[in-house]
């Protein structure tokens, strides 16, 4: 396939799969994904980003409209400074998806590994993105982020449910909002897996368009959190 033969086919699945999960994207983002697509695809072949037979279906389905579902939980406020932070990001997954279609939101990703660190970097060159930061550590190894306000935090398949909320319970502390995003098994033991302290403010299951494949996201928040 030619490069404008697949950039065409990628554009033309973001706006079909993106109707059936009900999140409306400008062309000028749909574009931008496209173009992260592409350049996915390109950089996967030198360096392990994501299953290498992975096809263009399946990437726009598992990789890009499921980081997209957590949208509505992101309820544009019309200002500035408020921070997502998306641990163990990898691919960019789904910190750096969501970033595109929020550019009043800053989205800080935490990724160990050089390789792909390198590979983010060069997406947010491309896609002229100015509100991505990028750390390259483990969170536990990061000082950056100790003290800093965090309204969202979010990761993609890097920890159980339980094991996550307890690696990010000094955000949860201050007021901040835990994303998950489960399968079905992952959604059972979060129930027998949340800690006491911790309650599910908003609950939503939806199914990837081609696929089919269900996934159930959750935000949990601490019980009597403070902020600073």
């Amino acid at each position: 396939m030619t490069s404008a033969g697949e950039s065409k086919r990628i554009n033309d699945l973001f706006y079909e799969g993106l109707a059936q999960i009900a999140c409306p994207l400008s062309p000028e983002n749909i574009e931008q994904l496209t173009l992260y697509v592409v350049q996915l695809r390109k950089w996967n072949r030198r360096i392990n980003l994501i299953a290498r037979k992975t096809g263009i279906v399946d990437i726009v389905e598992r990789h890009f409209l499921d980081s997209l579902t957590l949208v509505p939980f992101l309820p544009a406020t019309g200002k500035k400074g408020e921070i997502l932070l998306d641990v163990g990001t990898g691919a960019g997954f789904p910190g750096l998806v969501l970033a595109v279609t929020r550019p009043d939101l800053l989205v800080i990703l935490v990724e160990p590994r050089l390789k792909r660190v390198s590979f983010l970097r060069h997406i947010v060159r491309c896609l002229h993105l100015e509100n991505v930061k990028i750390i390259n550590a483990r969170l536990e190894e990061s000082d950056i982020l100790t003290n800093r306000k965090v309204d969202w935090v979010t990761c993609r398949a890097l920890a159980e449910p339980g094991i996550f909320l307890g690696m990010v319970e000094p955000w949860l502390q201050r007021g901040t909002r835990a994303l998950l995003m489960l399968g079905p098994e992952q959604e059972k033991r979060l129930t027998s897996e949340l800690p006491d302290h911790c309650s599910v403010e908003m609950r939503r299951e939806i199914r990837l368009p081609w696929s089919g494949r269900p996934r159930f996201l959750y935000a949990v928040t601490r019980t009597n959190s403070t902020e600073e």
